[in-house]
């Protein structure tokens, strides 16, 4: 506990309790970067693997601009560190799935999230040798660009939210082309995935191996297999709502509504019939100052997979109903968001709060993630990419739950010790 020197100047103090404040935050920082490096590395069968963990995840929070394997070196180390950290994330041979495993836990013993929230990350980059990168079209961006394309799992909640695994989309140029796997080090296990595949996966992964509850997925891709893209959730037993692309086509279900019978129909065609039913639903803005209330008007409809079961499982004859849900902000015509889900049970005004929990994420990853280099590897490996992503998420979570999430309290002095 920091406590002021109060001086006959009032001034000095006022001057002197910003900085305190400031050598708190530092302090609560490197505590919970020291506890959860103990969490995290436990896996590692030798002590300098876990040091350098450690010291990897201080200079993420310390080092000011591009995480570079340098940068980060010359916070905690120098020229000395550098050549032993670089090694450490693109030689070594740890695991890093059992770090993220660990991280998700630790998380959520703290506090339950909501749910996981699955979103895309673009990834730009100039150069043309870091692992999986090509010219990509982001649906979320409604643009094209040339670098990395991944998908995050992050433990979501209204107040916080923590990125804890991540799935490299590797396109057809670099799965079919063995030289370049071969420098990249890819497994042979890793093949090319759609969008659609790529961000299930990453989540499924997750909620069938390792040891956490189980919890509703956004998943907040522009889904067109939406049929395809459900039934792998049915038959995992996770509930989820995915985004739905505007394209997607659906069956009306329900015999009361407009284009019951009718066969396939665009989504936004069917959300247009209906959006007098709506209702308004209060939900709280994540990313906005404040947390500030919003409404929104909501309605579901109940439907089924163009050409399928209104039903959708495994081959889509499972006992998962789904639903779409349209959502608009203001008067316009046209929803502001679409989704669809297989939670038929809960309430509307409950999903779209559920929804919500994706622009958290966004804009976390946009104020914190950024800042302690998610997107900063500058190497050529599959492996070495996986390993700084994975500490540059543990960093995001010190930052978070330390409330260092802007440039200024990340970017403190250090402290005196190492």
């Amino acid at each position: 506990m920091f406590v002021s020197r109060v001086d006959v100047d009032s001034g000095r103090d006022m001057v002197s309790r910003p900085r305190l404040a400031v050598e708190g935050l530092v302090d609560a920082r490197e505590g919970l970067t020291r506890e959860l490096a103990d969490v995290l590395f436990a896996s590692f069968a030798r002590r300098d693997q876990r040091q350098k963990g450690e010291q990897y995840l201080r200079g993420l929070l310390r080092a000011r601009g591009r995480k570079s394997i340098r940068n980060v070196a010359a916070h905690v180390g120098g020229p000395a560190a550098e050549q032993s950290l670089h090694h450490f994330i693109s030689s070594s041979t740890w695991d890093w799935m059992p770090v993220r495993e660990a991280l998700a836990a630790h998380l959520e013993q703290g506090s339950a999230p909501q749910a996981w929230v699955v979103r895309s990350m673009p990834i730009l980059k100039a150069g043309q040798h870091s692992v999986g990168v090509d010219h990509v079209y982001d649906p979320c961006l409604g643009q094209a660009f040339r670098g990395q394309h991944a998908f995050g799992v992050w433990y979501a909640s209204e107040t916080l939210s923590a990125p804890v695994h991540w799935r490299l989309r590797l396109p057809e140029t670099w799965v079919q082309d063995d030289n370049r796997r071969r420098r990249a080090e890819i497994p042979e296990a890793v093949g090319e995935e759609t969008e659609e595949e790529c961000a299930s996966a990453a989540v499924l992964e997750t909620m069938t191996s390792w040891r956490v509850p189980l919890r509703p997925v956004v998943l907040n891709a522009h889904v067109t297999r939406i049929a395809a893209t459900v039934g792998r959730f049915a038959d995992a037993g996770v509930p989820v709502i995915v985004r739905a692309g505007a394209a997607s086509q659906l069956t009306v279900r329900d015999p009361a509504l407009p284009g019951y019978g009718a066969g396939p129909l665009g989504i936004q065609q069917i959300l247009a019939a209906v959006r007098g039913l709506g209702r308004k639903a209060d939900w709280t803005d994540p990313a906005g100052p404040y947390r500030a209330r919003r409404t929104s008007v909501a309605v579901a409809v109940r439907v089924g997979g163009a050409g399928t079961s209104a039903r959708l499982g495994r081959s889509g004859t499972g006992d998962e109903e789904l639903v779409l849900l349209g959502e608009w902000e203001d008067a316009g015509r046209m929803p502001t968001a679409m989704w669809v889900t297989n939670m038929a049970s809960v309430p509307a005004a409950a999903l779209l709060r559920m929804t919500k929990l994706a622009a958290r994420a966004r804009e976390d990853l946009a104020v914190v993630g950024e800042q302690v280099g998610l997107k900063d590897f500058e190497g050529r490996s599959f492996r070495g990419w996986h390993r700084h992503i994975t500490l540059a998420s543990a960093a995001h979570a010190i930052a978070a739950l330390t409330g260092s999430g802007t440039a200024d309290a990340l970017t403190a002095p250090a402290p005196r010790s190492a």
